[in-house]
């Protein structure tokens, strides 16, 4: 048997069919912007929980070299300097932000985390991410921290401000 045989015919004078229609090619890049449109979207939501996660683990880290210090000393530190070696930092690259609200410093007041209702979130110290944007306020609720990620009810909850 000759080559000629075992060639498939498209039914113009035994050429064979080698190429994709225009209509085939657009259907198929129809298909994949479709799949990508939504698959973006998604994977994005991953991400930022998968950041959100990693903070929270950080900071659950810190909070027992926190508690650590107070067994040790006696007192909460005054800084997150020399709690941990290197010191994490968050997700967006940042370091924590940390504040002891029972230093006595008289600033403190002004700078402590407070929910909607302006109660202070912690009775003992704050220690929070000032997240994705990187700005933060005093109160939970204002537009600039409710992407924080934030320790609240003296580390009962830790998670987005916008959440507690």
């Amino acid at each position: 048997m000759s080559a000629i045989t075992n060639r498939q015919s498209d039914g113009t004078n035994g050429r064979c069919r080698r190429a994709f229609s225009l209509l085939e090619v657009m259907i198929s890049l129809t298909v994949v912007a479709i799949l990508a449109l939504l698959a973006v979207p998604s994977y994005k939501g991953y991400r930022e929980r998968v950041e959100r996660t990693n903070t929270i683990n950080d900071m659950r880290i810190l909070g027992g070299g926190i508690e650590n210090f107070r067994i040790e000393f006696g007192e909460l530190p005054n800084s997150l300097d020399g709690i941990l070696d290197p010191l994490p930092l968050d997700s967006w690259g940042r370091p924590f932000e940390y504040l002891n609200l029972q230093s006595g410093d008289p600033g403190v007041e002004g700078k402590r985390r407070r929910d909607k209702n302006l109660n202070p979130i912690n009775s003992d110290y704050d220690l929070y991410s000032k997240g994705e944007d990187g700005q933060s306020a005093a109160q939970l609720v204002a537009k600039t921290s409710r992407d924080d990620i934030v320790r609240a009810n003296d580390g009962a909850f830790m998670g987005l401000a916008s959440e507690y």
